[in-house]
């Protein structure tokens, strides 16, 4: 299994075999990395643009796979945890620890350069069993008691602030309806 720089897990053999498609992709196959960041990486910028920017990863009969593409990067933007399915629930103006957190799959490639960023969204309590134990991202996993409290929690808080309470509830003038 892949492991970490300090060598706890990730949770997967492969980081490819959970990636998804390059967050450079436009819908149209082209490399937006290459048009938009072409100082980073001229002589990748001055290939692509010879090839009207074509994405040679995006073709299914194209020469790369996505680990082939220097500047692949695939984060997950789904707001659930890939492995039980816990859905975030964020309060606004809260400075409470979410309940998701990114999870990277892939740190170095296999020569000790920065490799291609794989992310995806793990709650805590799954994030602490992949990198703790022997736990896989793709395991069949229910959520956590603990995390099903705290998203419940959130939510019923949600719904008290949500709650329209008229004025003459809140103030009585002869004291009686006073909290």
């Amino acid at each position: 299994m892949e492991k970490t720089p300090s060598g706890t897990s990730v949770g997967v053999d492969d980081p490819y075999d959970h990636a998804g498609l390059c967050d450079h992709l436009t819908d149209e196959g082209k490399c937006r990395y290459a048009f938009e960041h072409p100082e980073q990486d001229l002589e990748f910028a001055r290939e692509r643009r010879e090839d009207e920017f074509r994405c040679p990863a995006a073709d299914p009969q194209g020469e790369w796979d996505w680990e082939d593409c220097p500047h692949y990067r695939c984060r997950n933007r789904d707001r659930e945890c890939v492995r039980c399915g816990l859905e975030e629930r964020r309060m606004a103006h809260s400075d409470e620890r979410p309940l998701l957190e990114e999870h990277h799959l892939s740190y170095a490639d296999r020569g000790e350069t920065l490799g291609h960023e794989i992310t995806v969204y793990l709650c805590r309590w799954c994030h602490a069993k992949v990198h703790g134990s022997w736990a896989r991202i793709d395991d069949d996993a229910n959520p956590d008691p603990e995390a099903i409290a705290e998203k419940e929690g959130r939510r019923s808080r949600e719904q008290r602030e949500a709650a329209f309470e008229s004025a003459a509830e809140r103030y009585d003038p002869s004291g009686e309806g006073e909290e």
